[in-house]
């Protein structure tokens, strides 16, 4: 993963030079009030400073922990109904930090700081920064941080006539990780637990619209996970399924899956797509 190395002072980055009066600690440590503004490298659409959005959805988490020494001595969570939602601001004692922040629209975060982890119920677009920052008198107010991608999507979509009384697609894979290391950017809490949306009535009779996306926290390595995508009825019974060996994954690509699903003749191929890269056509 990237890693950032950023002398916050005047001479390098940012927006703003001007000296400000300097608080103190209650040791007489000499401390500096810095706003980050929170900004993404991964292509349009990239994050708006109002919102912290990508591919048109707003993140709704951002954490930012503060290491001195390899110590944890603050840790910052906004929310997206915070109104500095994307600017957090915050009081530097002078010296060498080690800023590690994570932005994220997924659901039910637990954050583990003896771990240094955050695990979420269910992984949705992340994005992470590793920043190494020394703080002093000439440092600006003004900081910006760019944040990469480090999740990886599954896409799958159904080309072929929706049957009526589907209600859920479902997606097993062997291996999928909930959880992210904010300190290396790495992937943990690895498990296998079976991923499922709902299907609307309205998809019924339909062709090529009906599409499910499964999000995993991952490594800039690819690496590979067998999956079944299996669609059910209202009482749990199946309709269709079909597996897939080997399907490659990593950070800020998504791997689409599409063909027909639920004909005698099941065909699907697959897309790679790395802009979330270039894309790059296989067959199963």
């Amino acid at each position: 993963m990237k890693k950032t190395i950023l002398m916050l002072t005047a001479a390098i980055l940012l927006t703003g030079c001007e000296k400000l009066e300097l608080p103190q600690t209650s040791n007489g440590v000499d401390t500096k009030n810095i706003r980050l503004n929170v900004k993404g490298d991964f292509g349009a659409p990239t994050f708006t400073r109002a919102t912290l959005s990508a591919d048109g959805k707003d993140m709704t988490d951002l954490w930012l922990f503060d290491y001195v020494d390899d110590e944890l001595v603050q840790t910052i969570h906004q929310e997206a109904d915070d109104a500095d939602f994307g600017e957090p601001e915050l009081t530097l004692a002078y010296g060498y930090h080690h800023l590690y922040v994570v932005a994220s629209r997924g659901l039910d975060p637990v954050v583990d700081d003896v771990e240094h982890n955050i695990v979420w119920s269910s992984v949705r677009d992340t994005f992470w920064a590793d920043v190494y920052a020394y703080v002093d008198d000439e440092t600006a107010h003004e900081q910006e941080v760019t944040l990469s991608r480090v999740v990886a999507k599954l896409k799958c979509t159904i080309n072929d006539f929706v049957p009526t009384g589907v209600t859920t697609l479902t997606m097993s894979p062997d291996t999928w990780y909930y959880g992210l290391d904010y300190k290396t950017g790495e992937p943990v809490s690895e498990d296998a637990e079976p991923l499922s949306v709902s299907v609307p009535s309205s998809y019924a009779g339909t062709s090529g619209l009906l599409t499910a996306s499964f999000f995993t926290i991952s490594s800039s390595d690819e690496w590979k996970t067998d999956f079944t995508l299996t669609a059910s009825d209202a009482s749990d019974s199946t309709v269709s399924s079909i597996t897939v060996d080997d399907a490659p994954l990593k950070a800020n690509r998504a791997t689409v899956y599409s063909g027909n699903f639920f004909s005698a003749g099941k065909s699907f191929s697959f897309i790679l797509d790395d802009g979330w890269l270039d894309d790059k056509v296989l067959t199963w």
